[in-house]
């Protein structure tokens, strides 16, 4: 892909080290946006990330005011996240809309196991989230499932359901949305928006569906993710299928029992279509170092997480 224009190149050296030059630009996802800017002078260098989006595209506005507020909201509450360093919301300066950001130490990868540290890591960042109160604001709106801004059903009508799947929303809808406090809710968080150093948490990032929500949000996609890693079978360390490792760490970080598992499980597991090729593609299994996995595999792992979600659900 193209790298950045030469104006938003400008504006985030301005905003970062105005006396250094950009030496590189890689992109981040599949060749492109984000952008991992690598700027140099006065003998030292620096890197930091870019994100821009299309001036004229209303999502993309959206989701970069999100960016900033989730951020603002972030460094406010000592959670681990990048650090803004400048935003271009309108496009008038960088000539299209832009955020600059901190880059966060450790990698993105999954591994092919995960220790039961990892994963209760994984579960505490989310319950971190939890600690945060937060009524609606602009920028970070009411949530009521993740990635808000996809519609999954007609989706789902495209490409393609499953009788599982079918159950499950007919289920979902006919049940309320779990009353509770609003926190902050990252509303992607996958393993692929985490960085670690070893199986420390280093940091959550691509904060564009963030909201006040319910944080069984966070949580319900988490387990739902490690579900489809590193399957439902118990830990050899511990007895415990990874996504309740999970609910561990975020139980302990939050200092309380999770509520509503089971809705938050069956809700995460309908981010997604019956043929799991389309939500976790083989180039993108590749780039988070699980060439692996396949549809097949990640698609039973996905009804089995789902099926015993819906079992729970038969019982409140």
């Amino acid at each position: 892909m193209s790298s950045p224009d030469e104006q938003v190149l400008r504006w985030a050296v301005r905003a970062a080290a105005p006396s250094a030059r950009v030496v590189s630009a890689t992109g981040m996802r599949a060749g492109g946006n984000p952008w991992l800017l690598r700027l140099a002078g006065a003998g030292s260098t620096c890197e930091v990330v870019l994100k821009t989006g299309d001036a004229a595209a209303d999502l993309d506005r959206r989701q970069l005011l999100t960016t900033v507020a989730a951020l603002e909201l972030a460094v406010g509450h000592a959670l681990p996240a990048p650090r803004l360093i400048a935003a271009d919301l309108d496009g008038s300066a960088a000539g299209t809309v832009a955020v600059l950001m901190t880059v966060l130490a450790g990698s993105s990868k999954i591994p092919r196991v995960a220790s039961a540290g990892r994963l209760r890591a994984l579960g505490a960042a989310a319950g971190a989230l939890a600690s945060v109160a937060l009524a609606p604001r602009p920028g970070l709106e009411l949530r009521t499932r993740a990635l808000y801004d996809m519609d999954f059903a007609a989706w789902r009508t495209s490409a393609g359901t499953s009788h599982l799947l079918a159950r499950a929303e007919e289920q979902i809808a006919s049940l309320p949305v779990p009353d509770g406090e609003l926190v902050l809710v990252h509303g992607d968080l996958w393993q692929g928006n985490t960085i670690w150093i070893g199986d420390s948490c280093s940091g959550m990032i691509d904060w564009d569906a963030a909201g006040a929500g319910s944080p069984g949000i966070d949580l319900g996609t988490l387990r739902s993710d490690v579900a489809l890693f590193f399957g439902s079978s118990p830990l050899a360390s511990t007895g415990l299928p990874a996504a309740d490792e999970v609910l561990t760490g975020w139980q302990q970080a939050a200092g309380r029992p999770a509520e509503h598992v089971a809705y938050w499980d069956a809700a995460a597991a309908l981010c997604t279509v019956g043929d799991m090729d389309y939500c976790l593609p083989g180039d993108l299994l590749g780039e988070v170092g699980r060439p692996d996995l396949n549809a097949e595999l990640l698609t039973a792992r996905r009804d089995a997480f789902l099926a015993a979600a819906l079992d729970d659900l038969d019982s409140w």
